[in-house]
């Protein structure tokens, strides 16, 4: 069982996917930076001031002893936007690579010189 599992765990496509998911990680990251830190600012000043991640709609008021009760669907608004950039990035990634693909596919793959003499050899012990 142990075998299995290091021949499992040292395959080629767990370890991209481990890099995927890190790399995946740190650019969510970067995207929701650009989201709360430069994005959002700019659509606030546009629509004159508004701070998104201070919207909220208080269902509960604060008392004494507990906090108020929120339902914050400023920060929700920017978690959207964070999707949709990231979701947008995947999509111009993954259509470029197809696309690559679709190239690669299509050249023809030119046979090397020991093809070749074996062919020859082929056609003429045919004749």
């Amino acid at each position: 069982m142990l075998k299995e599992f290091k021949k499992f765990a040292l395959k080629g496509n767990v370890i991209d996917l481990a890099v995927g998911v890190i790399i995946g990680t740190a650019f969510g990251k970067i995207v929701s930076s650009l989201v709360s830190d430069i994005i959002m600012p700019l659509i606030g000043v546009l629509l004159g001031g508004i701070d998104f991640s201070n919207l909220a709609l208080t269902l509960k008021k604060a008392t004494a002893t507990n906090p108020a009760v929120t339902l914050n669907y400023g920060l929700f608004i920017n978690s959207v936007i964070d999707f949709l950039i990231i979701a947008f990035v995947i999509f111009v990634v993954i259509k470029q690579l197809n696309k690559l693909e679709k190239k690669e596919k299509a050249k023809p793959i030119k046979p090397t010189e020991n093809i070749l003499l074996l062919r020859e050899i082929r056609n003429s012990l045919k004749k």
